[in-house]
């Protein structure tokens, strides 16, 4: 709630592993203020979040990723300066930390700590980027970012991924690749895509939730939903 603005009234659903829950709706439906809720960048004024059988309202956003949760934005969210290997690494490092009790560690280089190593190399090969891995992100193109943002969350190793529109600005084989890597992810994570591409939408979601002004609509297969007269 926004003053007197439902921005999310009553919506309720689940996330699953090997499915994956996609929201779909007009602009201002209130899809991207849901994202936020659910991934603690805005707190809800009533309500429940639940992460792996434990109650996480309110919790913020770093707790939350510690927890298991990865979410990518609808403007690319990556450090344009560095190449697509050491991008990947500080994600890597935020899961592998050193121990504090050791007044040494902060000594050593992380770049050849293995745990971190291992957690940007199995990011870089699920995305398909290594052949990129060392040019600076700023000279990659749109739709290459936005496979390196979701990189960086898979290097967090995320059980539950929340994606909001990674299709955005593509052209149709930057779409393309997208949607495969999509694929891919969706056996082994829960996960929830807002986008507007809805070729992409109704190729990839197993459920759909439909929501108009705060609330929501409908919720179904993809054939439920292209049959429903509401929608």
């Amino acid at each position: 709630r926004y003053g007197g603005l439902l921005a999310v009234n009553d919506v309720s659903l689940s996330l699953h592993k090997d499915q994956l829950h996609a929201v779909i709706g007009p602009n201002g439906a209130g899809k991207t203020t849901l994202t936020h809720l659910l991934s603690g960048d805005v707190a809800p004024t009533q309500g429940e979040l639940w992460l792996r059988g434990q109650n996480v309202s309110g919790w913020p956003h770093h707790r939350l990723s510690l927890h298991g949760l990865g979410r990518s934005y609808q403007k690319t969210n990556v450090f344009l300066a560095l190449s697509v290997w050491d991008n990947l690494m500080l994600a890597a490092q935020s899961r592998h930390a050193r121990a504090p009790y050791n007044p040494l560690s902060w000594m050593g280089n992380a770049a050849n700590d293995k745990a971190v190593r291992e957690g940007a190399e199995r990011a870089l090969q699920l995305t398909g980027l290594a052949q990129v891995q060392q040019i600076i992100a700023a000279n990659l193109s749109h739709g290459v970012q936005r496979q390196l943002e979701i990189a960086m969350v898979l290097a967090t190793e995320p059980q539950v991924l929340l994606l909001d529109e990674p299709l955005a600005g593509m052209g149709a084989s930057e779409a393309e690749a997208m949607v495969t890597l999509l694929h891919k992810l969706k056996k082994d994570h829960a996960m929830l895509l807002v986008e507007h591409d809805m070729d992409a939408v109704f190729a990839l979601a197993d459920v759909l939730t439909v929501m108009v002004n705060g609330t929501v609509i409908a919720t179904g297969t993809p054939e439920q939903i292209r049959a429903d007269a509401k929608v």
